[in-house]
């Protein structure tokens, strides 16, 4: 059997790391803090006159059936503790100087089958467990007033994964506030150009206004404080579209990353309409090198490297999914 050997030449292996909210747009505020919830699936739940003040004041991340008690009866997959149907309510206050700018909100994580309200207007339902999602809240949102926000979280198919899952609202979630001229949700990308020294760069921006957007678009990149490369180009973007600007820029002598020395740069991407700042967002990026060989196996940097694998799960034992 003729083996191919199978060489990748240098290249730039570019990192993303999340820097606090998972959102690369507008101003992300965590609201994990005083919720209201209940562990029933109360009618009309969503509804802004509802009584709820008998409900529970909890924290997020918050994972319900690991405080329930253990049934025999119940599947050994999800520890034998049950599931069953969840509320949550909270009510936020959005300032009455942000109108004009987009309201959303992103959540990390519920399990499962879930669906969103905000003001008893229905958002959105997102049937996975794991899969982060965002909803536009904006047409619905009361700018200058408290405003309700409900999740209805469906685990009464808890017999579902031969894991641990847990109930509810499990990760964070954010209010993100925005300019209708923003950067994408997970619009700026950054790769090897083949060439080495060079970061290519993607940023993608979304234009909600009604009118052509001109804007200048700003790539920085920072190590250790000290402006290392930067770039500056124009965008325009039509009336209710999206575009996406293509460019690169040249690092002299990268410092390379490894597991004895990982070194990291920040990218700091900034969107700017007619001088003023409109948004920005940072991605955490680094540069390596690596190759496969059929016979000498993995290598960083040049350097040979065995490769260890394990599989670890996001439940922490008796503290549950949250």
């Amino acid at each position: 059997m003729k083996i191919t050997k199978i060489l990748l030449p240098f290249l730039l292996f570019v990192m993303t790391i999340t820097v606090k909210a998972q959102v690369s747009f507008g101003k992300p505020e965590n609201i994990n803090d005083n919720w209201l919830f209940t562990w029933e699936d109360v009618r009309d739940g969503q509804a802004v006159s509802l009584n709820d003040r008998n409900w529970s004041r909890v924290d997020l991340p918050h994972d319900w059936s690991i405080k329930s008690p253990l049934s025999p009866s119940l599947a050994a997959c999800t520890g034998y503790l049950p599931g069953g149907v969840g509320w949550y309510r909270k009510s936020i206050r959005i300032p009455e100087e942000n109108k004009g700018k987009k309201v959303y909100l992103y959540f990390e994580g519920v399990y499962n089958r879930s669906e969103v309200f905000i003001n008893g207007n229905s958002l959105g339902k997102r049937p996975n467990g794991y899969v982060s999602f965002m909803y536009d809240a904006t047409p619905y949102i009361e700018y200058g007033k408290n405003n309700v926000i409900a999740v209805r979280v469906d685990h009464s198919q808890y017999a579902d994964s031969r894991w641990y899952t847990g109930s509810g609202i499990y990760r964070n979630v954010w209010l993100v506030t925005a300019s209708p001229t923003h950067i994408s949700q997970w619009g700026v990308s950054v790769s090897g150009d083949n060439k080495p020294g060079y970061l290519a760069i993607a940023v993608e921006v979304d234009n909600e206004l009604n009118a052509t957007a001109n804007l200048t678009i700003v790539n920085e990149l920072v190590k250790d404080n000290k402006t290392v490369a930067k770039d500056a180009k124009k965008l325009n973007i039509p009336a209710s579209t999206k575009a996406k600007l293509i460019t690169d820029l040249k690092v002299k002598n990268p410092l390379l990353w490894d597991l004895e020395t990982p070194n990291l740069y920040s990218l700091k991407t900034s969107v700017y309409k007619n001088e003023e700042l409109i948004d920005e967002t940072t991605t955490v990026t680094g540069f390596r090198s690596f190759n496969f060989d059929p016979d000498k196996g993995f290598s960083l940097n040049d350097k040979q490297i065995k490769v260890k694998g394990v599989c670890i799960h996001h439940d922490a034992g008796v503290l549950g999914a949250a």
